[in-house]
C-alpha cells in the first residue's frame, strides 16, 4: 500500500480500517465501551488487551494524520465535513433530529478525517510530485 502507485482502492482500505476503529470503539449499538460497561468486573485482562490494541491503533492514524495534515488541515476536513452536512441537511436526505443517526454520522466523520490524514502523504506525492520526510529530532 504504500508504493509508488497510490489508488483508491488504498484509501478505501484506510477508510474500512478507520471505521472499523472507530465503530468497534464506540457506536450506539455494541461497541468495546458497550463490552467494557456491561459487565466491569467480567474478562478484564481481555478487556484491557483488547483497550491497549485499540489505544496503539488510534496513536498510529492519529500521529499519521496529525503530522501529515496538521491543525490547519484538521480544521479545514472539519468545515468541509460541515459543510456537507449543512447541505445535506438544507436539501432534505439527512434529519438530524434523530440522536443514533447524528452519533454514526459523526463517527463516520472522524474516521473519513483519520483516514484522509493516513493518506495525505501519498494523495500530496501523486498531486504535487512533493514527497514528505518526518524531521529528525536531535
Amino acid at each position: 500500500m504504500a508504493g509508488p502507485n497510490f489508488t483508491s482502492k488504498n484509501f478505501f482500505v484506510r477508510w474500512v480500517i478507520a471505521l472499523v476503529l472507530v465503530m468497534g470503539t464506540f457506536n450506539p449499538d455494541a461497541s468495546y465501551y458497550h463490552w467494557v460497561t456491561s459487565a466491569p468486573s467480567e474478562n478484564v485482562p481481555l478487556k484491557a488487551l483488547a483497550g491497549v490494541v485499540i489505544v496503539i491503533l488510534f496513536v498510529i492514524y492519529l500521529r499519521a494524520t496529525w503530522r501529515s495534515i496538521g491543525p490547519i488541515g484538521l480544521i479545514l476536513a472539519g468545515a468541509f465535513f460541515a459543510a456537507l452536512v449543512w447541505v445535506l441537511v438544507d436539501y432534505g436526505p439527512l434529519d438530524l433530529t434523530q440522536t443514533k443517526v447524528l452519533t454514526y454520522l459523526v463517527l463516520v466523520i472522524i474516521a473519513s478525517i483519520m483516514a484522509i490524514g493516513i493518506s495525505w502523504s501519498h494523495v500530496r506525492r501523486r498531486v504535487s510530485g512533493q514527497l514528505d520526510t518526518d524531521e529528525v529530532d536531535e
